[in-house]
């Protein structure tokens, strides 16, 4: 299982949530920071640092690790993946995917990511927070559009 972390790099609760995914199944947690240093120590730096990487350049990081772990003697040659991006790059290669939100970043990339999102050819496993109201806003629009492309998917939504 490849854990692909958020906007921060590889922070200490991702870390945490791969190590404990890696005590079941052969996990990995690539950090895309590593060009840039690595993770610097706090979120909101891990934030700006990101914001200089180009996203195809860390998609294609993802993706390499997502091969690494697909050839590991410990596996079974079927690769999880934590994030649509990677998934959605690489359609037919992974056999399962898991997602948790919508891919809306902003207004103006909210399309882009949709068309991205459908051209994913594994299930989804699609978790939300009630209370991420920004995250939780792209649902519709993702749910139509994972509809629509014939995305095999299950939702949750946890309430607090």
């Amino acid at each position: 299982m490849v854990v692909v972390h958020e906007n921060r790099g590889l922070n200490p609760y991702i870390e945490d949530v791969t190590r404990r995914l890696g005590s079941r199944v052969p996990g990995l947690g690539p950090d895309a920071l590593t060009p840039l240093g690595g993770y610097p120590g706090n979120d909101d730096q891990g934030r700006e640092m990101q914001s200089k990487r180009d996203s195809e350049e860390m998609t294609q990081d993802f993706i390499a690790a997502a091969e690494l772990l697909q050839k590991h003697p410990l596996g079974n040659g079927k690769v999880g993946v934590v994030a649509s991006a990677t998934a959605a790059a690489s359609p037919t290669r992974w056999p399962s995917a898991f997602r948790t939100s919508s891919p809306r970043r902003s207004p103006s990339t909210a399309g882009s990511r949709l068309a991205t999102s459908a051209k994913i050819r594994a299930p989804l496993l699609i978790h939300y927070a009630e209370l991420d109201t920004r995250i939780n806003a792209g649902w519709p629009a993702y749910e139509q559009a994972l509809k629509a492309a014939q995305v095999r998917y299950e939702a949750h939504l946890y309430q607090a």
